[in-house]
């Protein structure tokens, strides 16, 4: 009997995994990640690394699914819990954490972080969460530690 062949997809979405996704912290800083792979003009993902291994579209479909399966995680995650993987995210770039609250507040940059194929309730919820977040941050409840 001959082995099952895995698909490139499948292959490209256990690699993109175990050797990005498994180094970042949290489930905001992998959206964040992903979502800013993807072209915001054409709404297509670029990977040059898994597209060179695994080929261009098992590498736009590799990063489209993790992108929505963070996304998911992320849309039922507690508010506590999103408090603090926010709070990590934004200690982890390095900047003013009031400047990058603000800016967040302000532009709502979080609204990219929605991956094209959902459904407008859920990206309402996310944005929702999102921004009592924010403002859990800026009045400076601290995150819950251990999330």
């Amino acid at each position: 009997m001959m082995p099952v062949q895995e698909l490139p997809a499948e292959s490209a979405i256990r690699d993109l995994e175990a050797r990005t996704l498994a180094g970042l912290q949290g489930d905001v800083s992998r959206v964040v990640y992903l979502s800013g792979t993807r072209d915001y003009n054409t709404g297509q993902y670029q990977h040059d690394g898994l597209a060179l291994v695994f080929g261009e579209s098992a590498a736009q479909t590799a990063l489209a699914r993790c992108h929505e399966a963070v996304f998911q995680d992320l849309l039922h995650c507690d508010m506590p819990a999103l408090v603090a993987q926010l709070a990590a995210y934004i200690e982890s770039t390095g900047a003013d954490r009031a400047r990058v609250l603000d800016s967040w507040q302000r532009l709502e940059a979080y609204r990219v972080l929605i991956p094209a194929n959902c459904d407008p309730l859920s990206a309402d919820c996310f944005i929702s969460n999102i921004k009592i977040a924010l403002e859990v941050l800026r009045l400076g409840a601290p995150p819950v530690p251990g999330n």
